[in-house]
């Protein structure tokens, strides 16, 4: 009864979405409806929630995990916790000790990874069909019994060291602008990075991470989704392998909406081993289930991301910038929109914040007509398709589903960008948008500079000769 439900509700809504849309003539979201009715999700006695969708011309599947802990859930002194625990689920649980999981799916081909974040850890594992029944035993006995032993402990110190290093400390810029970004929201369960402080890895304990897993690792916290083909066995496996698994009686801990009141902040972040000049611009906005939120994603879009955004269409012809980078932070309690931009020669930091600061500017005060909103979500649109193309891309979204979407795990955010008006739009490039922004400075060494300074000075010609000479 329940599937004819949804698949009734589901083939009312294709047919009614066109009609809907008629202006837009919006191409794909009946793939999407299709897609998504094929979705079965239903919860254990424990509160596991499990999304199974059935593929049956694949011959892999995905099984992948989110648990609702990330760096937000960190007391002081366990900073870099929840990373250094995804690390240790990889290392032995009491059935597969030490690399046994690694060996065994290794050997069937299977690829397996996680990510560690603010407000989730996630898991995947991509393996054959026929080893649906392997993967679930190896799932649930790492997430439910993982051996956490001095020396694999240290091990994993170690690495995550190494990882902090590499991607941090040996970069320019990254470690001195991180702590000033994290110092923005500071007092809150986001103002520590993901990947913790030296001093509160090395200081972490089997006995400290086992209270850590215990705490956060369960099941009601955690969501379980299958993709690809699957056995008619597969709930009775998931049901062998997670239902005996009890959940703690303290409930989740939740979170509230961030209350930050932006303020223009300006600093000069300098190191001695930086190579050019950069720019940081970034906005305080909203967190992924605020109303507000589907209008700055395609705001962000039309300004600084798509091929056809407002950056991209002036940089057709002699950009102002060698590069410009935008990947906005969607929390679940906050968001900031960001924009990393490093300038050509004879273009100063100053002049970028100023073009930077009028297209925003144009986006306040033009309303945009609905063929280009239309365009811009038929282009939001393809690219979510993209992203469900692979089982893994899948399993994953599906296991990151919201409480709010819950009855409509992948077309319930679509609907949310579609019904962005051209007023809403121009509503929140205002609000949000604001000159109460930060910005950071990426100054290189002091010579660096000076010669960077010079090149402003000279003829365009001469700066972008010599600019191609020296980079």
């Amino acid at each position: 009864m329940r599937t004819y439900t949804r698949l009734c509700l589901t083939l009312l809504m294709t047919l009614l979405s066109p009609a809907l849309q008629a202006q837009c003539q919006i191409e794909g979201t009946a793939a999407l409806y299709q897609l998504e009715s094929r979705i079965e999700t239903y919860s254990l006695a424990n509160g596991l929630t499990v999304h199974l969708l059935p593929l049956e011309d694949k011959h892999t599947l995905t099984i992948a995990s989110q648990f609702n802990v990330g760096a937000r859930n960190e007391a002081k002194g366990q900073s870099g916790y929840a990373h250094l625990f995804e690390h240790m689920l990889f290392k032995g649980s009491e059935q597969a000790p030490g690399d046994t999981y690694a060996q065994q799916l290794s050997a069937l081909g299977a690829r397996f990874n996680a990510s560690t974040h603010f407000d989730y850890t996630n898991y995947f594992v991509t393996l054959p069909s026929q080893a649906l029944s392997l993967g679930l035993f190896l799932e649930a006995d790492r997430f439910i019994r993982p051996q956490l032993t001095a020396t694999t402990v240290k091990n994993q110190q170690e690495t995550v060291l190494q990882e902090m290093a590499q991607t941090i400390d040996n970069q320019p810029y990254v470690r001195s602008t991180m702590e000033f970004l994290l110092a923005q929201v500071k007092d809150t369960p986001y103002g520590h990075g993901i990947i913790g402080t030296h001093e509160d890895i090395t200081q972490a304990s089997p006995e400290s991470l086992t209270a850590f897993h215990r705490a956060y690792y369960r099941p009601d916290a955690m969501q379980l989704s299958l993709v690809g083909k699957l056995s008619p066995e597969v709930k009775t496996l998931i049901e062998q392998h997670f239902a005996k698994w009890t959940a703690p009686n303290q409930p989740i801990i939740e979170f509230n909406q961030l209350k930050i009141t932006p303020q223009p902040v300006m600093v000069q972040v300098t190191d001695e081993r930086g190579p050019w000049p950069g720019l940081l611009l970034a906005w305080h906005t909203v967190g992924k289930n605020h109303p507000d939120a589907a209008a700055i994603r395609l705001l962000e879009a039309d300004l600084f991301q798509n091929t056809q955004s407002a950056l991209a269409k002036i940089s057709q012809h002699d950009p102002a910038q060698m590069l410009s980078y935008s990947l906005p932070f969607e929390l679940e309690n906050h968001g900031i929109t960001n924009l990393i931009l490093v300038p050509r020669a004879k273009i100063s930091l100053n002049d970028l914040t100023e073009m930077i600061l009028a297209l925003v500017k144009q986006a306040q005060q033009t309303r945009m007509s609905d063929a280009a909103l239309c365009q811009l979500k038929q282009t939001w649109l393809n690219q979510h398709l993209a992203e469900l193309d692979s089982t893994q891309s899948l399993a994953t979204l599906l296991s990151a589903t919201s409480k709010q979407d819950h009855a409509h795990p992948l077309t319930a955010q679509w609907e949310r960008i579609n019904a962005v008006t051209a007023d809403d739009f121009q509503r929140v490039a205002k609000h949000y948008f604001t000159p109460n922004m930060v910005r950071v400075d990426l100054l290189p060494p002091w010579y660096i500079r000076l010669g960077k300074t010079l090149l402003e000075w000279l003829p365009a010609g001469v700066s972008d000769d010599l600019e191609d000479a020296a980079l």
